[in-house]
């Protein structure tokens, strides 16, 4: 399980160190895909299998096929270097607004990593009791 908030920069050839405390989890190889939010989501291999687990029992309809397609297109297999860096895909990058200043989230079973702006947008947890107790009422106990 992933947890915590960890700030890096994105140096110029697009990489950025991965906190210690994910590494082992994460394993050698791993995948990023563009996320949701704006965001990009960091799974392990296995985690990884599980979401693809989970896209398959999608329905074949117009927003199953699209969100099949926009979580696969987006994917890219990473490793981490020696130094603990890891690549993102130019094209990740320009999507979801990263340029220096990155935030990496640990959410239960992937990363998310967020460009520090829009992680400053969305880090918005005001109507969070409200939010709490919307799902206290659909069986989640807090």
């Amino acid at each position: 399980m992933f947890t915590g908030k960890f700030n890096h920069s994105i140096d110029s050839k697009g990489r950025v160190i991965v906190p210690s405390k994910f590494r082992e989890a994460l394993g050698d190889t791993f995948v990023v895909t563009l996320g949701l939010d704006g965001c990009l989501y960091m799974y392990s291999n296995l985690e990884w299998e599980s979401f693809l687990t989970s896209l398959r029992e999608l329905p074949a309809n117009k927003d199953g096929r699209k969100l099949i397609r926009y979580f696969m297109a987006g994917a890219a297999d990473c490793e981490i270097d020696k130094q603990g860096r890891v690549l993102i895909p130019a094209e990740l990058r320009e999507k979801t607004g990263m340029e220096k200043d990155v935030v990496f989230v640990g959410v239960l079973n992937k990363i998310e990593i967020w460009s520090k702006e829009r992680w400053e947008e969305n880090d918005d947890f005001d109507s969070v009791d409200e939010m709490a107790e919307h799902l206290a009422d659909c069986g989640v106990k807090f």
